[in-house]
């Protein structure tokens, strides 16, 4: 094996893919980076067994051939490296590194060692705009439950529907406390048949932290294609493809907890609200992280007290209609909710102090619908 590429090609093709290798004392060959070369490509490919990145990379080949190589070690030593333009060559059991006036040798594991990636049958496939997609999966990753106890809420469910001229993808998270559902359209997915799968929470991050990383890159494709199997899933990105397995199980009803019908809607802008709520999370218990909100005439009154600390208390210029009405939420769920919410104003929906409360934007953006629900912490 041997081949040459510049050094900016070969450093971002092991960032993409050196994250998700890390050290296995049973098995450690899960933290080297598999260089494989085959058809005048040369390609990079890191697994955790759950998870499998592979990019492929500009560069000259003069011989294929495949080697594994301890992964931080290789990036890191690249990194370092003078000259624009890196040559690798296999010799006996060791990389040879050359770069600038660098030379190197970095020991490491036959190919035959490096565990199978399973590959992906392409009969179930939908594309998403790269830009909707990455904007979506950040507005409901967090809602996800980190108890892994109930495995089928441990991860986001993404449902494909033939809704609309092109189809719709819905994405949805909740943790039990709370929930976030948004729905952007699918790329030309006309005739599309109705497809749910649950994919794992750390897939969907590693695949958000590639995107970013490529986002400014205008080489790439404007969208993101998404192959279903029976249990996993690819999403291939321009010359980035992650493999998962997908949890299996029945994602819960979610629909069941949305509102139908509310007593009192609030209207406000978004970042007078934060503000507000920030200030009050600085006088919660601890443990409860409980902010007061009470919706009057024309106001709504942010509040919480801790007997050990004291009190605070801020009234907001509100549009409010129906009854009036209080609720208690968590301020931190609160806030990864307004966060997410895009645009200057936000409604919020509540029934009685009993019953969920629902954060929507009071303009939908267009081509995405966002929807976050808290429950309700009960005196």
């Amino acid at each position: 094996m041997k081949f040459s590429c510049t050094q900016e090609n070969l450093t971002q093709g092991l960032s993409v893919v050196s994250h998700i290798a890390g050290k296995n004392v049973n098995l450690p060959i899960l933290a080297n980076v598999l260089v494989k070369i085959d058809d005048k490509i040369v390609r990079l490919l890191t697994t955790n067994l759950e998870v499998a990145v592979s990019v492929e990379i500009r560069g000259k080949v003069d011989a294929t051939g495949e080697f594994s190589v301890p992964a931080k070690l290789f990036a890191d030593f690249v990194s370092l490296v003078s000259g624009d333009r890196v040559d690798v060559e296999l010799v006996g059991d060791s990389f040879e590194v050359r770069g600038g006036k660098s030379r190197t040798k970095i020991k490491g594991l036959p190919a035959s060692e490096f565990p199978l990636v399973p590959q992906v049958s392409k009969d179930k496939s939908f594309r998403v705009p790269a830009a909707d997609f990455r904007r979506a999966a950040s507005k409901v990753i967090f809602a996800v439950s980190a108890n892994e106890s109930r495995p089928e809420i441990s991860g986001v469910l993404l449902r494909f529907e033939p809704q609309g001229p092109a189809g719709r993808l819905t994405m949805a998270a909740t943790d039990s406390y709370r929930l976030a559902e948004v729905q952007i359209p699918l790329h030309e997915s006309p005739g599309i048949e109705a497809r749910s799968v649950i994919v794992p929470a750390r897939t969907l991050a590693e695949v958000l932290r590639i995107l970013s990383s490529f986002k400014d890159t205008s080489e790439l494709p404007a969208t993101i294609e998404l192959v279903l199997s029976e249990n996993q899933i690819l999403f291939s990105y321009g010359p980035v493809e992650v493999v998962s397995r997908t949890i299996e199980g029945q994602y819960p009803d979610y629909k069941a907890v949305i509102p139908e019908a509310v007593k009192t809607t609030v209207a406000l802008p978004r970042d007078e609200l934060i503000k507000a709520v920030r200030s009050a999370s600085l006088f919660s218990r601890s443990g409860l992280y409980d902010v007061h909100l009470s919706a009057g005439p024309g106001k709504l009154v942010v509040a919480s007290a801790d007997s050990q600390i004291g009190e605070n208390e801020t009234e907001l210029a509100a549009a409010v209609e129906g009854g009036e009405n209080k609720i208690t939420l968590n301020y931190r769920y609160v806030s990864d909710g307004l966060a997410a919410i895009e645009g200057g104003g936000v409604v919020m929906k509540i029934i009685d102090s009993a019953n969920p409360c629902v954060l929507l934007p009071q303009e939908d953006v267009p081509g995405m619908k966002y929807l976050y629900i808290v429950m309700p912490i009960k005196q």
